[in-house]
């Protein structure tokens, strides 16, 4: 275990808040939750430091982090680690020689309310089919939302319903970029406390964590995502053993609590909502100083 330093929670925030639609998204997914706009300052946090041999995202969900890694080379190899069966599908599928046959599917498809309805009836078990229909899920709901209760979408943008967020030809684009530097990327599908523990100590590993935001009785993890419960005062213990972590939390009193418990630094940073209103998240980590 590292020694924990000193604790330190800086109370304003930097004032820059990124501008998500100057971010390139390279993901597929429509993520509640996404970091996209995390990206400017993910590819500043690791340009601060001795290249990582290694990052790792151990709450993948919508892989923002992980694909700006893993594209601009900012690190030698990603590992991202996802409970859901689904969205892990998605992304072993992307990194493999099957998503070709994802792109065709996409590619081919034609999107009506009667066709998307057949899709998400089905209950496949095979990895590409279950990659198909969790493509087709997120793209269709409100929100990207996959877990249990989310609706489709119906009006949607301008009215075209389950056509608003169908851009086929982008996500073909994505994904074969994606499967360009697939040597570059380890999926697994697990827990991710065990992988972080492997971690531990390694100075050539950058690790993100952003878990489900249910720390002091948040609600919304739980509605956004199908597995949403995390033991965070675990999950703390853990990012206090790893050499480089950089976390992503809500700002709450009971989050602040636990960075300062772990010897962890704490800062607000600024973000927009998906309704482009500025709010704060927390920042945490080992080291803050290249935020800023």
């Amino acid at each position: 275990m590292i020694a924990p330093q000193a604790p330190l929670l800086l109370d304003v925030p930097p004032r820059h808040v990124v501008n998500v639609a100057q971010v390139p998204q390279y993901s597929p997914f429509r993520y509640p939750g996404g970091k996209s706009w995390f990206v400017p300052r993910l590819r500043r946090w690791l340009a601060s430091r001795e290249r990582s041999a290694v990052f790792v995202e151990p709450f993948a969900g919508g892989g923002s982090s992980s694909c700006a890694v893993a594209l601009e080379g900012l690190a030698d190899h990603v590992v991202m680690v996802e409970l859901d069966p689904r969205v892990t599908a998605v992304w072993q599928v992307i990194f493999s020689d099957q998503a070709e046959a994802l792109v065709r599917r996409i590619l081919d498809f034609e999107m009506t309310p009667e066709a998307a309805a057949a899709i998400l009836a089905s209950d496949p078990q095979d990895p590409l089919e279950v990659a198909w229909r969790t493509v087709v899920q997120n793209r269709v709901s409100h929100g990207g939302i996959i877990a249990p209760g989310g609706g489709v979408l119906k009006s949607g943008e301008g009215g075209r319903g389950v056509l608003s967020r169908w851009y086929p030809e982008t996500l073909a684009r994505r994904i074969r970029a994606l499967n360009a530097v697939r040597e570059r990327v380890t999926v697994i599908r697990g827990d991710a406390f065990p992988v972080m523990a492997q971690y531990a100590g390694r100075r050539d590993v950058s690790v993100f964590v952003d878990p489900p935001y249910t720390a002091g009785g948040k609600k919304a993890g739980s509605r956004l995502y199908t597995h949403s419960v995390v033991d965070h005062e675990r999950l703390f213990g853990l990012a206090a053993g790893l050499h480089d972590v950089v976390m992503t939390y809500d700002l709450t009193p009971e989050v602040r609590a636990l960075a300062r418990r772990h010897g962890l630094q704490a800062r607000p940073i600024a973000m927009k909502s998906t309704h482009h209103a500025v709010m704060d998240e927390l920042l945490i980590g080992r080291d803050l100083s290249w935020a800023g």
